[in-house]
């Protein structure tokens, strides 16, 4: 019986100290968020696309696309603000932990299992931009796509910093019926190689 409370009193201490660090992260996140459109700007742009890709007027279509480009400028802004933002955090807040589990501060009793956010965040900001420049020359399709994707895992690594990988990938895909696997897959192939030389893969 002592074995049991024990244990009970174990698992609830382990579940108190995991949500008082994720609620920590996540005001500390919200606090470089606040009056920054970002959400609501890749909201804007997701939209968009949806709606040029499904209009059957090419004329229309391209109206669309072009309407987009100025909020596509503006996303890539508010992206690159949240990196310059963030990078002032204190190295320790930073840290994200890589383990399949999350574990209440497991970025300090693992620190070898780490990424930093402040260098996960400029790699989404160089990503969106390099994007929206569009220096490589892709099809306003492909561009979408691409963008799109670059999104999606910048918001991934949100919530991953806020919560856990598990949970980032849950939302991704109750969300956006996308998975991980298939985000990382569609974003530029200078992203996904700093992203996972960032998580040491």
């Amino acid at each position: 019986m002592e074995g049991w409370l024990l244990a009970l009193a174990l698992g609830a201490g382990v579940q108190w100290a995991r949500r008082r660090e994720q609620q920590a992260r996540i005001e500390r996140l919200g606090r470089h968020l606040q009056g920054n459109p970002l959400e609501r700007l890749m909201a804007h742009v997701l939209d968009g696309y949806l709606r040029a890709l499904d209009e059957g007027d090419t004329q229309r279509r391209q109206t669309l696309w072009a309407a987009l480009e100025a909020t596509e400028r503006e996303l890539a802004a508010a992206a690159r603000r949240l990196a310059v933002s963030f990078a002032d955090v204190w190295p320790d807040d930073a840290l994200v932990s890589t383990l399949p589990v999350a574990l209440p501060y497991a970025h300090k009793l693992f620190p070898r299992a780490t990424f930093d956010m402040r260098r996960a965040l400029q790699l989404h900001a160089d990503g969106i931009a390099a994007v929206v420049d569009n220096a490589s020359g892709r099809s306003r399709r492909d561009r979408a796509y691409t963008l799109t994707a670059e999104a999606l895992l910048l918001q991934h690594t949100c919530h991953w910093y806020c919560r856990s990988r598990a949970v980032a990938s849950a939302r991704l895909l109750a969300r956006h019926r996308t998975s991980y696997a298939q985000v990382l897959d569609a974003v530029s192939p200078q992203t996904r190689s700093a992203y996972l030389a960032l998580l040491g893969r």
